[in-house]
């Protein structure tokens, strides 16, 4: 049996983990964070096969000799926003000989945590981030649709977000921290900068109707380009159910990137709460979308649409898998890979969807 923490395991991203997690008998829990009577009152409710623990644990004054206390095998990371963090859980977390994954979707996190693979293969450990969505899902569509292109050349994709989600003050932070500001990404081979939360538009989803999207940043934009060098186009937009609120943040974006105000993310309390108002009106459902073209091993056009929709206020399970699926791995001592890596390329499109199957959860793919 393996022993599992998980960091803000009584929090949004982590609740829906460790629910998972608890039904699997080969694991037992240990869910933490800054407050004691909240993991305390998490297990309680928690139906887990083997008994799970409360632990309090601050990242930044009592890690370490919480480690060295509870002895985990494995570490799992969801107290964001990670882009204000650096790697000193991973960090002790490697120190402490336990294999580490998080579910980080800031852009240089991700991107530069291959900078402790020294340090992860020296420890015999496998360090994993950005065990989200993003890079782990879209890399694993690119991976089983990229055969069947001679050349891959645009990659376009988004998600729309339901209003009446778990949303986490640690996520809108994150959003208010790009929105207006500069994002870098390639189009039609070139480099191009554009603005968070910006180049409004609409796009109909498949069950959900008419959503608007706009410009986001996350690690895909830096990895994908290495990763896949043939794309020339590479674009990712996010948008919220709501359209007032979506409006909203756009217009906000226009005041940031005119320098009217310099940050958003200093305002996160109050603008969740007041995004918070609008529930009432809207649903549990979201959804994803990505397009792939390029052409065929015959040299003609060829275009894949795969389309993705969560239903029942099931969206989050979305986000939360790779972190689920890694550790079921690591677990059984099916994955063996050792260093540090964005997770890409550990799980498959089918292992993917497949963990989504009893979920309210489907999902279409389109060639043409």
């Amino acid at each position: 049996m393996r022993r599992v923490l998980i960091l803000g395991g009584y929090g949004n991203f982590g609740g829906y983990i460790a629910r998972i997690l608890a039904q699997d008998p080969a694991i037992q829990l240990i869910i933490s964070g800054r407050s004691q009577e909240k993991a305390n009152d998490f297990v309680a409710g928690l139906d887990a096969i083997n008994e799970a623990l409360p632990a309090a644990i601050d990242i930044h004054k009592n890690l370490r000799p919480s480690l060295r206390q509870l002895k985990p095998d494995i570490v799992i990371h969801t107290s964001g926003p990670f882009q204000s963090q650096d790697y000193d859980v991973a960090k002790a977390c490697m120190e402490a000989k336990a294999h580490y994954i998080d579910l980080a979707d800031g852009r240089d996190f991700v991107s530069n945590i291959r900078s402790l693979d020294p340090l992860a293969k020296a420890k015999n450990r496998l360090l994993i981030s950005g065990a989200s969505s993003v890079p782990c899902l879209t890399s694993s569509l690119i991976d089983h649709y990229q055969d069947q292109f001679k050349t891959l050349k645009s990659v376009q994709y988004g998600i729309t977000t339901a209003q009446k989600s778990n949303r986490g003050l640690a996520t809108t932070v994150a959003i208010l921290g790009y929105t207006g500001k500069i994002i870098p990404t390639i189009a039609q081979g070139k480099e191009k900068r554009v603005y968070g939360w910006q180049d409004l538009h609409s796009r109909d989803f498949k069950g959900l109707g008419k959503r608007y999207l706009g410009n986001c940043d996350i690690p895909d934009l830096s990895l994908f380009p290495e990763r896949y060098p043939d794309i020339e186009t590479l674009r990712f937009y996010a948008g919220l159910e709501m359209p007032l609120v979506h409006w909203a943040l756009w217009g906000l974006s226009w005041l940031v990137r005119s320098r009217i105000i310099q940050r958003l993310d200093r305002l996160a309390k109050p603008l969740l709460k007041i995004s918070c108002l609008f529930d009432p009106f809207g649903t549990e459902n979201s959804g994803f979308f990505m397009e792939l073209e390029g052409t065929n091993k015959s040299g003609n056009a060829l275009n894949i649409q795969f389309d993705l929709t969560a239903k029942s206020g099931d969206g989050p399970f979305i986000p939360c898998m790779p972190a689920v699926l890694l550790t079921r791995k690591l677990a059984s001592e099916t994955l063996t890979d050792r260093g540090a890596y964005p997770c890409m390329g550990l799980i498959t499109r089918n292992e993917y969807l497949e963990a989504l199957g009893d979920l309210d959860i489907i999902w279409t793919e389109t060639l043409t």
